[in-house]
């Protein structure tokens, strides 16, 4: 069975039957419509953010499957955050905020990202987002992320994780 298999990068929700995913599939004689369905109704949640796609197709049957992955925490942060861009900084530098998001919507994220990702518990997960906030140049709650991670660490926060 000879199967080929496509990843690209689609917006939730947004999948089109134009390049690239017609130019990689279409001359396999699948219908690119019904893959594009179905990218769409499987990344419908993920409206506004970035989503790791990979459709494998079988060139004899013609069968196709569609498996999303999860999105990166920088996309989810910043759909929370209702930003469109992260922060841009010199190597070394910390960037300056372009944002602030709340401490119950990094749990969100956390919550979100927690099976995809090498933290075993929801604690870890959610210092693992607050990293990815000062690197995305957010705040928590009006403060560096790095303050929120360190009382976090100390347990101020551990009735939100919960």
């Amino acid at each position: 069975m000879a199967e080929l298999t496509v990843s690209l990068l689609v917006e939730g929700g947004k999948a089109s039957g134009g390049p690239p995913l017609a130019t990689s599939i279409g001359p396999l004689g699948v219908n690119v419509n019904n893959i594009v369905k179905e990218i769409n109704d499987k990344t419908k949640d993920f409206a506004g953010v970035t989503v790791p796609v990979k459709i494998t197709v079988n060139k004899d049957t013609k069968a196709f499957t569609v498996s999303v992955g999860m999105p990166a925490v920088a996309s989810l942060l910043k759909k929370e955050a209702g930003i469109e861009k992260g922060a841009k900084a010199e190597p070394g530098q910390k960037p300056a905020p372009v944002g602030d998001i709340s401490f119950d919507k990094v749990v969100k994220v956390a919550r979100i990202k927690v099976g995809s990702t090498n933290a075993t518990e929801l604690k870890s997960a959610v210092l693992s987002v607050l990293g990815t906030c000062l690197s995305v140049g957010l705040t928590c709650d009006g403060q560096d992320s790095k303050a929120i991670a360190k009382k976090v660490k100390k347990g101020e926060y551990d009735a939100q994780i919960k």
